[in-house]
């Protein structure tokens, strides 16, 4: 019998002033001469662990995030996602059997990172905002290739749930637009984007409007989940 860890990687995704999409990572030694290397946020769960709970508390431990909507998109289970030179090199100092294989499930979140201030513990050192644009190529593991599958699930699912948690409690169509077009990383026609929304039942219109802006105000439209 082969022995298989079960391990869970977040990819979480946040949206600031700037407009643009990023996702926290974070920093771990992965040898005696302090090298570093950035990481998704992930751990091992543990053996009576709910996968759901196994990803809070995981999350939490790295990060200091919590209260967090977690989505699971995918299970990642290539035997040699473990097996790098640098990977191994981490895995011997935190791991008693650094050689046995480890499945990940992959967890997905979106915040508004005004909402979040991330402090890493455990065996991160540092947590930390990057553009989804500068994110190395070099990741720990095979986290690229989870990182890359998250944002197309991301863009091929359009979870409502998910994307509520980027917006104020009361947004205009408009800031709606701009977001699909950064997650999406395509601009959008602005008659179409408004047919098609107007069609989703859980956005919802109210009856106020922006106030103190110089143009004609927006309406404000609302997500009932």
């Amino acid at each position: 019998m082969i022995p298989i860890n079960l391990s869970i990687d977040c990819v979480i995704l946040g949206f600031d002033n700037d407009q643009k999409l990023k996702v926290l990572l974070i920093k771990k030694i992965i040898n005696k001469n302090n090298d570093y290397q950035y990481a998704l946020p992930g751990d091992l769960l543990k053996y009576d662990e709910d996968l759901l709970e196994g990803g809070k508390r995981i999350l939490k431990s790295l990060t200091s995030l919590e209260n967090i909507y977690l989505k699971q998109f995918h299970a990642f289970g290539n035997p040699k996602r473990t097996k790098q030179k640098k990977d191994q090199s981490w895995l011997r100092l935190y791991r008693k059997k650094p050689k046995e294989r480890v499945v990940t499930i992959g967890y997905i979140a979106l915040v508004n990172m005004e909402e979040y201030n991330p402090q890493a513990s455990s065996f991160a050192f540092q947590a930390e905002w990057i553009d989804i644009k500068d994110v190395s190529n070099d990741l720990a593991f095979d986290h690229n290739h989870i990182l890359s599958y998250g944002i197309e699930y991301l863009r091929e699912q359009i979870d409502h749930k998910l994307i509520s948690n980027l917006l104020p409690s009361k947004f205009t169509l408009s800031q709606l637009q701009n977001l699909y077009e950064i997650l999406l990383d395509e601009k959008l026609d602005k008659r179409n984007f408004r047919k098609n929304i107007s069609k989703i039942d859980v956005i919802r219109k109210t009856n106020e409007k922006q106030e103190g802006v110089r143009h004609k105000p927006a309406y404000l439209y609302t997500y009932d989940l």
